[in-house]
């Protein structure tokens, strides 16, 4: 027999107040990033594990946190922990939790699982197990008269992690990933993801009030993610997510969470470039930032980066430049890593910020980075390089008078 170690308590349909258990899985090296920006959205209380952020919530919260959070993968409920070492202990660990409070004889059940450190190593083989131990369950408690369900509805992706022979099983409330805001829509070579631009953003100093600059903008995820973080434009405003089908969801959630967030929309001045030496992806990048409603926000110019200047001050430049994979293309991107040194070097008391794979970039960059981090972009690891420039002057503190 299985060792249950917890369960969740879900026993009603179309509750708003129910207490679950959420998990926010995130890119490696993003953790503290999400946990700042759940901070933010009222949620303190995150603790991380395994790449993962934990937090209890009800069906309101699970609305807001797929619309607003701006870095995180995906927001997923966590149904049951326990540990198994056979397909018998999985299938009964599988089959306890209540899927009938969650699923119909219509779901279309879908399966994302890994296994790490377990001997419970075939994952595919597993999935089955967890699919088959789902059918069973539906079938027996709804009464079917087939064995199987008939998957013409509402799509449920049940996850299953497991490591060390401890399994985990959650229900994906997002579908797509909240990379997926959707207004990319068109292809350009190496995307960033827009999770991850978000996430490089918040670890900068950059703010509204501040000139921001990303001179290799490629398909103009980094400075659109920039607009509406300024604006105050939730990512998922304009996206549907999974749950909503869902019989056990209430209806209005999700319609709370979407005025909440265009009551926080606040339009004002900006001054953020998105710059590329590539014609077509400037183009790209004004279709991407016309589709995110952020298009009159941003300046587009097609040109070298090595012609950049600006006047403004403690500004933010913010790019993701060519890494040089192939050997061909080392050198030429190693000449054009000083060029960008030198372009900074230019813009007085500006800060600049780089993510790439490219080993020992600083070097070439021409200044030792103030910070480095090692953040996986693409399953390519790479360092994101912060060289601080002059904080603006501190307004003086006004005096009160004493009449």
């Amino acid at each position: 027999m299985f060792e249950q170690r917890h369960i969740l308590a879900f026993f009603g349909q179309n509750c708003y107040n129910e207490c679950m258990e959420l998990m926010i899985p995130c890119a490696s090296g993003l953790e503290a990033i999400v946990k700042r920006q759940l901070a933010q959205l009222g949620y303190p209380h995150a603790p991380a594990e395994n790449g993962r952020l934990n937090l209890t919530g009800d069906w309101s919260d699970v609305a807001r946190l797929n619309v607003f959070l701006r870095s995180g993968e995906r927001v997923l409920i966590k149904l049951l922990s326990f540990h198994a070492e056979t397909f018998d202990e999985l299938f009964d660990g599988v089959y306890g939790i209540p899927w009938e409070n969650w699923l119909d004889l219509h779901s279309l059940v879908l399966i994302d699982g890994k296994s790490v450190k377990s001997k419970l190593g075939a994952i595919k083989a597993s999935g089955g197990v967890v699919k088959k131990a789902i059918m069973r369950r539906l079938c027996e408690k709804l009464h079917s008269r087939s064995p199987r369900l008939e998957e013409d509805g509402a799509r449920s992706i049940v996850g299953v992690s497991i490591f060390c022979d401890e399994v985990t099983v959650t229900l994906d409330t997002s579908g797509d990933g909240l990379h997926k805001r959707g207004y990319r829509s068109l292809a350009y070579t190496a995307p960033l993801k827009e999770t991850t631009a978000a996430a490089l953003i918040d670890m900068t100093y950059y703010n509204a009030d501040k000139p921001f600059a990303d001179l290799f903008c490629g398909s103009g995820t980094l400075p659109i993610e920039a607009a509406m973080r300024s604006l105050h434009i939730a990512p998922g405003m304009h996206r549907s997510f999974d749950f909503t089908a869902w019989k056990c969801a209430p209806r209005q959630v999700l319609e709370n969470a979407l005025t909440e967030a265009k009551d926080a929309v606040s339009l004002r001045p900006l001054s953020v470039l998105a710059r590329d030496i590539s014609k077509d992806a400037v183009s790209i990048a004004q279709y991407h930032a016309k589709r995110a409603g952020v298009h009159k926000f941003i300046r587009f110019e097609t040109g070298d980066m090595r012609t950049f200047r600006s006047q403004e001050r403690y500004g933010i430049l913010l790019s993701n430049p060519p890494y040089g994979e192939r050997l061909s293309d080392k050198e030429s991107v190693k000449t054009l890593y000083r060029d960008l040194g030198k372009v900074y070097s230019s813009l007085s008391d500006w800060s600049a910020y780089l993510l790439t794979g490219l080993p020992e970039a600083d070097r070439y960059f021409g200044k030792h980075a103030d910070k480095k981090k090692k953040i996986w972009n693409a399953n390519i690891e790479c360092g994101f390089y912060s060289f601080l420039g002059a904080p603006p002057p501190k307004e003086p503190r006004r005096t009160q008078e004493i009449l």
